[in-house]
């Protein structure tokens, strides 16, 4: 097992330090911009005031989202969903990095 090191990450704009092996970043990273998004689209609902009320709204949502997967009650068809929209946001990517280099 590797050296734990601080790995410094951002979220909803603000720096924390995180400590963390080298073979744990890659989750950590992802559970970084996983929990980014859900903050940020919870702000942009503007419905919940304040860093610390949203970050108690995100953490609700997280929760609920693996105690659905947890006990076998999730949407497997939204999964399906967002995984289509995901490929078509890389899909359009793609296509507008093509069109950039000619």
């Amino acid at each position: 097992m590797s050296e734990v090191r601080g790995v410094d990450v951002n979220i909803m704009g603000r720096e924390f330090t995180v400590s963390c092996t080298d073979e744990e970043r890659p989750g950590l990273m992802n559970a970084v911009n996983y929990l980014d998004r859900k903050m940020k689209d919870i702000q942009a609902t503007g419905k919940v005031v304040g860093v610390e009320r949203i970050a108690v709204m995100a953490a609700l949502n997280i929760t609920h989202e693996l105690l659905n997967a947890k006990s076998g009650s999730f949407d497997i068809g939204d999964f399906k969903r967002r995984i289509d929209l995901m490929q078509e946001q890389i899909d359009d990517a793609i296509v507008e990095s093509s069109n950039k280099l000619f």
